[in-house]
């Protein structure tokens, strides 16, 4: 890492933009883009993450801000300390050069640095030579005894190693943090109806199960849609995948986990009034249905297909809402219909009213993984903590 990088990325960081950092710097944007991938790889975490033409700050970023703050802030003070005006460009000093500058002021010898190091003198002696240049000013003078640091390397020292601290806690921070990645397995799945459903009941005793026999080996798991999940296994995101369909992809290996029948949730007296007219039923109230990425949807369209001819399609309003918990609150408070696992809604406190719709419409669960003898015993061993019971 060096020091005009450093000064880069908190440049981004204050501006929010690439090319407002660029332009403040007086450097191209590529040249930015190049400098944020550097320090990104450098500390092992992701600083920013694109929404559609704007840059976000992770929380990563913001929890590292401070640091890298101070780290500019001690930057300006070396160069202020070597003589270098304020409106020089920040030169391309590495931290390593900066290091053992330090290491040769302390001995006071390059040849017993050098050989501390395993490095050659030669080496050493002209890396110190680059770094009086882009300083430009001397930092030691030699002696009958080895070298002498100069005034100035005696101001620049104490700065130097102000900031050699801060950037070994920012690599201590993403190496404690790399090392929790890499133990860590990570489980996506499809998100539950609520903390009644089934989906949910599954996750906790997989997380009760899971923390009780591999303590050592967190499980951490995110709710999101099927396609994100499958998008998550080939990225590597995922080790594993809880989908709702029954389908395992080509690219992975899986295993169906369970099925559960489907159900027609609504208002009581209007599935009482056309229980035996399913067309006038679905057209009697708007039906809230999930997005078109989910298992759910699918089987809501082909129960529709099934039932209902091209008019009486026509007829039917359909209302798209990318969240279970506000469908099944359509259903129980504004009078919506949903086709929703009949075992999640008799869970509810107050379930709603139900037609069964019988055992061609279920929700299938499918759990699948990259394919791979260790992620299918990884695969196999969730599986059996999803069915245990909580006293397995």
């Amino acid at each position: 890492m060096d020091l005009a990088t450093i000064v880069i990325v908190d440049a981004v960081l204050r501006e929010g933009g690439i090319r407002r950092a660029a332009k403040l710097s007086g450097r191209a944007p590529s040249s930015v883009s190049a400098a944020i991938k550097r320090f990104e790889q450098a500390i092992s975490m992701s600083l920013f993450r694109r929404e559609e033409t704007a840059l976000v700050l992770t929380l990563e970023a913001r929890a590292r801000a401070t640091e890298i703050r101070e780290a500019t802030t001690k930057i300006a003070a070396i160069m202020e300390a070597a003589g270098k005006e304020a409106i020089d460009p920040t030169p391309p000093i590495g931290l390593v050069a900066l290091d053992r500058f330090v290491r040769i002021a302390r001995s006071g010898s390059i040849r017993a640095t050098a050989k501390a190091l395993g490095l050659g003198q030669p080496q050493l002696t002209r890396q110190m030579a680059d770094l009086e240049r882009h300083l430009g000013s001397r930092l030691f003078e030699r002696s009958h005894g080895g070298v002498l640091g100069t005034a100035t390397a005696e101001r620049i020292i104490p700065l130097v190693e102000a900031l050699l601290d801060i950037w070994a806690r920012l690599t201590h921070a993403s190496a404690d943090r790399f090392r929790r990645d890499a133990a860590t397995w990570r489980l996506g799945a499809v998100m539950p109806l609520g903390p009644e459903s089934e989906i949910a009941r599954m996750l906790a005793a997989l997380t009760a199960n899971w923390q009780r026999t591999r303590p050592r080996q967190p499980l951490y798991i995110s709710s999101t849609t099927a396609d994100e999940l499958l998008a998550g296994l080939r990225s590597r995101r995922f080790d594993a995948a809880l989908l709702d369909v029954a389908e395992i992809p080509l690219d992975c290996d899986g295993r169906l986990v369970s099925q559960m029948p489907l159900a027609l949730a609504g208002p009581a007296s209007v599935l009482s009034a056309f229980a035996g007219d399913l067309p006038r039923l679905l057209a009697a109230c708007p039906i809230a249905v999930p997005s078109v990425r989910s298992g759910l949807r699918r089987e809501t369209a082909r129960f529709l297909d099934d039932t209902l001819d091209e008019t009486e399609r026509r007829r039917i309003a359909l209302v798209e809402v990318d969240s279970i918990p506000v469908i099944i609150n359509l259903v129980a408070q504004h009078g919506y219909l949903s086709v929703l696992p009949e075992s999640s809604l008799a869970r509810m406190h107050r379930p709603p009213a139900m037609i069964r719709l019988g055992p061609a419409y279920r929700q299938s669960l499918t759990l699948v993984w990259p394919r791979g003898a260790f992620a299918g015993e990884i695969g196999e061993l969730m599986i059996s903590m999803m069915r245990a019971s909580p006293q397995a």
